[in-house]
């Protein structure tokens, strides 16, 4: 095992899983299932299930479940152990013949305590994890006989290591930053108490069971991570909801006990990302991954991850029709040495550096395979790198040796040809623009210069700015802005902005599935697109809040 960090805290705890899943069908949530991804690749799970059938299935109410070949079933999931979960759990066992069930949580025991209403002072006195145990006795019940072996075991799989020092965290990522408008919601969810003036004065208290629920899974990953890295945190918060985040990992009992006995100091530092939407809107990072993580389509059931068409390398036509017969490639290479330090070189270099060490690596892989490659200098071009990936196809040895390398590769090719890729320019000389608008003139001649480029769809070309690409500027447009002065030019020129828009969304013949998101859909004149979008205060804080208004 590697020094104690990220990547090893990972696969750590999946070392506990590989340990419990010989012979067994293995069901997996998606935060799990991107953290197997990024921690130690679905290729050593299966490993260490055997045998010659994949036994590996997504836990969802629907699952197949197992027949009398298949006595022995492990569940891989990163929520809590309660309500829809255990319904789940309970219809997948029923329709099967299991006689042994593990079940691994990511969820600490305590934080299941907290789910169940268990006081910290009558908490801190029991013994073993009943909830866990509890739960055990049920499996056993659901399997049909209380002499069939149930285990029920805290493991924190909760990170998606995508680099050694970088992780992500899948399970929480709809975990949102509290808005000035939720203060409304918030009093209103609880009118005997004293009014809540604004987001400063929002502690745990005033916050819903279920977002407790989830910031309490969530310290009690990062108190494991702690333990995992032997250090004592010092905790400090920017933004209202990290600062309730950091004081319940201050409070949690377990976290006290185990500062106690920590030999290292750690500093953790929790920021509200809506204070920074300018980083999360703008196109000024001159990163390749983040423009292939922009621009390639999202890989089914992940957060961070893309899909690779790697149809190249088959003697199929690069037509629509055939991606789909092919399995995509993706970013995460967990288990190729060459295509992992690829991928580090990649997060950490601007993009120029980052294509010419994709090429360089390409070389040197043709070289080591002995094919017939053709050296060039010079600027690297999208076609450049096709030819040395091409030199692999037909050759399976060849692509077998280097297939995260390829996957790569591919991925590079694809984004640098992708018509996107070309507006991000576009993208950058606009906010160049609009920055120096801002310094030199109002909000109103600033909402005044964008709004020609509100077009409807029949007016579009394929330079012009989708909705969701509107969408975006605007957001960068008000957090750059800050604190500005509402008169009434400003007010026309919102207006103006609004009103466009309403007639871009309108006219759309059909909806992305984040317009659907944010625009009410549920009713047919929604569906239909007739709908009038109205935006809320958020809009001044960037974050355009459409929501359908029927007449």
């Amino acid at each position: 095992m590697s020094a104690p960090g990220v990547l090893s805290f990972t696969q750590q705890g999946w070392e506990q899983v590989l340990a419990k899943v010989k012979r067994a069908l293995v069901y997996l949530d998606a935060a799990c299932a991107e953290s197997l991804h990024w921690g130690c690749g679905a290729s050593r799970l299966l490993e260490a299930v055997g045998g010659p059938a994949c036994h590996l299935r997504e836990f969802e109410p629907a699952a197949v479940g197992g027949g009398a070949e298949q006595p022995k079933a492990v569940f891989v999931l990163s929520c809590l152990l309660k309500g829809r979960t255990v319904e789940t759990l309970r219809e997948i066992i029923g329709r099967s013949r299991f006689q042994y069930c593990v079940v691994v949580t990511a969820v600490s025991h305590a934080a299941h305590l907290t789910a169940n209403h268990v006081p910290a002072a009558a908490a801190a006195e029991l013994e073993g994890q009943p909830v866990f145990e509890q739960l055990e006795e049920k499996l056993c019940e659901w399997m049909g006989n209380m002499n069939y072996t149930a285990e029920v075991l805290h493991v924190p799989l909760w990170l998606a290591p995508v680099a050694p020092h970088l992780a992500l965290t899948p399970a929480f990522a709809s975990l949102f930053p509290l808005l000035p408008r939720d203060v409304h919601l918030l009093n209103r969810a609880r009118p005997d108490k004293r009014r809540l003036g604004s987001l400063s004065e929002v502690d745990a208290a005033a916050l819903p069971p279920e977002l407790l629920l989830q910031i309490r899974c969530l310290v009690s990953g990062l108190s494991s991570l702690c333990e995992h890295l032997g250090v004592r945190e010092e905790c400090f918060a920017v933004g209202s909801l990290s600062r309730i985040i950091a004081a319940d990992l201050a409070s949690y009992a377990p976290a006290k006990n185990r500062r106690k006995t920590a030999a290292g100091r750690a500093s953790v530092v929790f920021v509200d990302r809506t204070l920074d939407l300018t980083g999360a809107a703008g196109h000024h990072g001159d990163n390749l991954v983040e423009k292939i993580i922009s621009v390639l389509p999202q890989l089914p059931g992940h957060t961070n991850d893309v899909m690779v068409n790697m149809v190249e390398l088959t003697a199929l036509q690069n037509e629509e029709k055939n991606q789909s017969m092919i399995a995509p490639g993706c970013l995460a290479q967990s288990n190729d040495t060459a295509a992992k330090a690829l991928w580090e070189a990649l997060l950490s270099t601007k993009h120029k550096e980052a294509v010419m060490e994709v090429r360089r690596h390409l070389v040197e892989a043709a070289s080591r395979e002995n094919l017939p490659i053709k050296m060039s200098m010079g600027r690297v071009t999208p076609g450049q790198l096709m030819s040395y990936i091409q030199l692999f196809k037909n050759n399976l040895k060849a692509i077998v040796n280097h297939c995260g390398l390829l996957q790569l590769g591919l991925a590079t090719v694809q984004t640098l040809k992708h018509p996107q890729t070309a507006k991000w320019d576009n993208f950058l000389a606009f906010e160049r623009l609009l920055l120096q608008s801002i310094g030199e003139s109002t909000m109103s001649v600033v909402l005044n210069q964008l709004l020609p480029m509100i077009k409807p769809l029949n007016q579009r070309t394929k330079d012009d700015y989708s909705p969701e690409e509107l969408l975006i500027l605007l957001i960068y447009v008000y957090s750059v802005s800050g604190e500005f002065t509402v008169d009434k030019d400003l007010g026309e020129a919102d207006e103006k902005v609004k009103e466009a828009l309403a007639r871009v969304f309108c006219e759309e013949s059909e909806l992305s599935p984040l317009l659907q998101k944010i625009t009410v859909s549920a009713c047919p004149i929604a569906r239909s697109n007739k709908f009038v979008p109205r935006f809320s205060e958020g809009i001044a804080l960037g974050l355009l809040p459409f929501q359908g208004v029927l007449n």
